[in-house]
């Protein structure tokens, strides 16, 4: 009889778990559509504020009545979500995203919807009336990760506000990528903007790191190491001071700590694999701070860490510790492992001379503790540019590479 209740018992778990799996979808689902359709019809608000007062600075007064006006009754009919600075977001929202799409106004005719992608389109000068726009079908054309009608079901309203204080189109649309791509929170999000995510891709990738096959190779190919690194990283989520006094085994633990906002700071594609990674040869025992792996490109990425300046003996400490993890963990398959040194002083001359020595598995990066200025992170970017772009000149000139 035991036996006969705990099978019983095991079924309706089995069962309750599978009720479980469809209502978590639907819900996700439901989520997902709520999400489209309010952004869809945030656009199409900011469509007819748009057809309404345009004209340009001279009906600029005109404007900011109607759009009171507007506002009153809105919230005297809904109470919440459309106060005048919303609408002036709506307005804002679509003139930022206004070749997005096309969808018919309400008055007579079409009801489909256009999708709008050709790069380089004139935008529309008038928004004619003249078309129709059918309220009883679904704004959406059908649900999923694609941009069916040019707004993500991933990304929600808050996502879209993020991405409007944009105004580098190309890093706009690069953010909104990424993060449906890594399905980015609207604070995510917002971090990698501060941390100028775009610009740090470009002054170590150049714009060739901004694009998906760059990032995601085809299995056994072999991949351009500095594809993944980036320099510097930010790491202010960690909360830890900047002083001479900081031990290496208190940031390794910051980073344990918050290791979900230290995988977003890496890139795409990396999990954790260990910590202080055990390494024995012949009779001495090695240990490597942090191990990961990228399972878009297919290797794994050690990472030391070190207090104050980079030195010579740091590169080639580390240079053992790729020879040594690739010859006792790689598998077939695995494309060769990345060394990277995380230090607060990246001495350029000792960064450069590796290099130029055919470790081209091995990198160094600056970390820094705090959310720098623009104009301090630029300066950094600049710094890297220089030195990277030096190292492929020199390169060139002594191995006579074209």
């Amino acid at each position: 009889m035991s036996n006969q209740n705990n099978k019983n018992i095991s079924i309706d778990n089995t069962l309750f778990d599978r009720v479980v799996s469809i209502l978590e979808q639907a819900r996700g689902n439901v989520v997902r559509a709520v999400n489209t359709n309010m952004v869809t019809a945030y656009w199409l608000i900011g469509r007819e504020i748009v057809q309404e007062i345009q004209g340009g600075e001279d009906r600029a007064e005109y404007g900011k009545q109607r759009i009171e006006s507007l506002s009153a009754k809105l919230q005297q009919r809904y109470k919440k979500g459309f106060s005048t600075s919303n609408l002036w977001y709506f307005r804002q929202f679509f003139l930022t995203y206004e070749n997005r799409i096309q969808i018919p106004h309400p008055a007579g005719g079409e009801s489909t919807l256009e999708i709008l992608h050709q790069s380089g389109g004139e935008s529309p000068k008038h928004y004619p009336s003249d078309s129709a726009f059918d309220p009883s079908s679904s704004i959406l054309s059908r649900t999923g990760r694609e941009l069916i009608n040019g707004f993500s079901p991933q990304l929600s309203w808050s996502h879209y506000r993020a991405l409007m204080r944009v105004d580098n189109m190309e890093a706009r649309d690069f953010y909104e990528r990424e993060a449906i791509e890594c399905g980015w929170s609207k604070m995510q999000l917002e971090r990698q903007i501060h941390s100028f995510y775009y610009d740090r891709i470009i002054a170590n990738q150049g714009k060739k790191g901004l694009l998906p096959q760059s990032r995601e190779r085809l299995s056994g190919e072999r991949i351009d190491p500095a594809s993944i690194i980036k320099s510097p990283l930010v790491l202010e989520f960690l909360g830890l001071p900047d002083p001479p006094i900081l031990h290496e085994s208190k940031l390794e633990q910051a980073i344990i700590d918050n290791l979900q906002s230290f995988l977003l700071e890496l890139g795409n594609g990396f999990s954790f694999v260990a910590r202080q990674k055990h390494i024995r040869f012949d009779d001495e025992d090695f240990y490597i701070d942090l191990v990961f792996y990228n399972y878009i490109l297919k290797c794994f990425l050690l990472i030391d860490l070190k207090m104050g300046k980079l030195k010579h003996a740091d590169i080639g400490q580390m240079d053992g510790y790729v020879r040594l993890y690739e010859d006792q963990f790689k598998i077939p398959g695995d494309n060769p492992t990345i060394g990277l040194i995380l230090c607060s002083d990246k001495s350029e001359a000792v960064a450069k001379y590796s290099i130029l020595n055919e470790n081209k598995q091995i990198f160094a990066s600056r970390y820094m503790l705090y959310l720098p200025t623009e104009e301090q992170l630029q300066n950094e970017i600049e710094r890297e540019r220089r030195m990277i772009e030096e190292v492929m000149s020199e390169r060139k000139e002594i191995g006579g590479e074209e």
